[in-house]
């Protein structure tokens, strides 16, 4: 991921595309609920944060200039399965393997939808609301 480096190469490389609505784990969802709860995530998501806050602010795929504003999610980048929390796979709690994001962009990676995420920063500039002004 660090040799990616802004925010839409890094969404272009996470995104899954699913459909709202989709099962992910379906009947069996009470395994990543139970999993999300356990204090061993509790501890792995904390490291992320901390990995991921440059300065006083957590950043949006681990970008700068896009701080979190509201919930931090720790997104797997490799997406889990069923057997991946039953048999404890080495990207479930490997850092390396997580990445911090805001929810808009959660939800874009997980739905495809690039209109979710953050935008650049422009600075204002004098006339900039008057197209007959230049």
């Amino acid at each position: 991921m660090i040799t990616l480096p802004t925010l839409v190469e890094r969404y272009e490389y996470l995104r899954i595309g699913g459909n709202v609505g989709e099962d992910t784990f379906g009947y069996d969802r009470w395994i990543n609920q139970t999993f999300y709860n356990s204090e061993e995530w509790r501890r792995v998501r904390r490291e992320v944060v901390l990995r991921d806050t440059i300065g006083r602010e957590c950043c949006d795929l681990g970008i700068e200039k896009f701080p979190i504003r509201g919930r931090i999610l720790v997104h797997h980048m490799v997406p889990l399965l069923v057997g991946d929390i039953a048999e404890s796979s080495e990207f479930l709690l490997n850092p390396e393997y997580l990445i911090c994001c805001s929810d808009n962009t959660h939800r874009a990676i997980h739905y495809g939808d690039a209109k979710l995420l953050p935008q650049d920063y422009t600075p204002r500039s004098l006339f900039d609301t008057c197209p007959w002004k230049h």
